[in-house]
């Protein structure tokens, strides 16, 4: 049951499932449990297509693919203004608050239309946009797009954010009423037993030569280069190991094309994508971009150890070298040469996966909601 009376909250986000990628799959937790805590919770959010209406607590709105990714299943999008629309919605039938998940033109509408009808507005920050912005030949709009970003959160009563790193890089840059409230992993779905002989023989594996793998969207701001790198790297003491990547995006084809030796799984969702972090040795993961990194939670839950960047959620969830291994954010070789060190060693890799799975325990999404569910309130009060 709630700690409070149920709220009527309003949820604004430019993805939702079945989308696949880590916010929608964030949000889709949080509505959810929520729901299941006896509040009523509605989603607006764009259109997936034209036969797209949206459902009963569903207001689909129009939008556009986002450049790369309209070809993909559940295409990404963005949503456009629609300030008037949610004024009318929100004056008809007046939620107790307003949640804008993304900060896009349609997050920005929705922050507007609360706010002149005296509704209490929070958002989430889950993306680093201007980050993104360096690795499309965008860099120059940088300081444009931080700037907005900050300055939609501002007129907002809460930012939740999922690291306390993230908290304090926020707040050092002046944005107030920013809250912690983290991340959790499905440890039941996410669990070593779903590790399997015949995927692993799917992939090509010879004998237990060791499998490396990535999840997550294949695109430029992820910096693939560096497991491509890596992965050669390791070929050459490790002439067996295979290399596995899970997820589409628009540096798909490309990779495919230059590494034919590597087995591209596509998108893969619930037991399947499970049994795929299950079924491989080392999760090679270098993205510099990440609020968090969802993938990394679920990889170390699977009792795969992780090698990542001291950034996001490897910073607050890896111990160096008991489950899991970080280096410095920025260091290329360290990366590599952490890679070889740990299949060196790969007697000690079952230890550390289980280190990391005993870890990903405590984090469950209950815990998550009930933080989420209090800030609500503190903003409502």
């Amino acid at each position: 049951m709630p700690a409070s009376p149920p709220l009527d909250i309003a949820f604004v986000t430019e993805t939702f499932p079945p989308e696949i990628n880590g916010v929608a799959m964030t949000v889709g937790r949080l509505v959810g449990g929520l729901r299941e805590r006896g509040h009523r919770v509605r989603i607006v959010r764009p259109r997936q297509g034209k036969a797209d209406t949206g459902s009963e607590h569903e207001l689909a709105l129009p939008g556009l693919p986002l450049p790369g990714y309209a070809g993909l299943r559940f295409g990404l999008r963005f949503g456009l203004p629609a300030g008037r629309r949610l004024h009318r919605e929100w004056r008809h039938s007046k939620p107790d608050l307003v949640h804008v998940v993304t900060e896009g033109p349609l997050g920005w509408s929705a922050v507007s239309a609360a706010r002149r009808l005296g509704i209490p507005v929070t958002s989430g920050f889950h993306t680093n946009f201007d980050r993104y912005s360096l690795h499309y030949g965008l860099g120059w709009m940088r300081p444009a797009v931080a700037a907005y970003l900050r300055s939609l959160h501002r007129r907002t009563r809460a930012t939740m954010v999922p690291t306390a790193a993230l908290a304090a890089d926020l707040a050092g840059e002046g944005l107030s009423g920013v809250r912690v409230v983290g991340r959790g992993v499905d440890a039941e779905l996410f669990d070593p037993e779903r590790r399997d002989p015949a995927l692993r023989k799917c992939w090509g594996v010879a004998d237990e030569g060791p499998v490396c793998l990535y999840v997550g969207r294949l695109a430029p701001e992820k910096n693939l280069a560096l497991v491509e790198r890596s992965f050669a790297a390791i070929q050459v003491w490790h002439p067996q190991a295979r290399m596995v990547w899970v997820g589409g995006g628009p540096s798909a084809k490309q990779l495919a094309a230059d590494h034919p030796d590597h087995h591209f799984a596509g998108m893969r969702t619930g037991a399947d994508l499970a049994a795929h972090y299950a079924s491989a040795d080392l999760f090679l993961f270098p993205s510099l971009t990440e609020t968090y990194g969802n993938v990394v939670a679920e990889a170390m839950a699977s009792a795969l150890p992780v090698l990542a960047y001291r950034s996001a959620a490897a910073a607050e969830l890896i111990v160096d070298g008991v489950n899991g291994r970080w280096v410095a954010p920025g260091d290329e070789e360290g990366f590599r040469q952490a890679a070889l060190d740990m299949l060196a060693r790969a007697d000690l890799l079952p230890a550390m996966g289980q280190a990391a799975r005993q870890t990903m325990r405590a984090h469950h999404w209950g815990a998550v909601v009930e933080r989420f569910e209090s800030v609500l309130c503190e903003a409502i009060g």
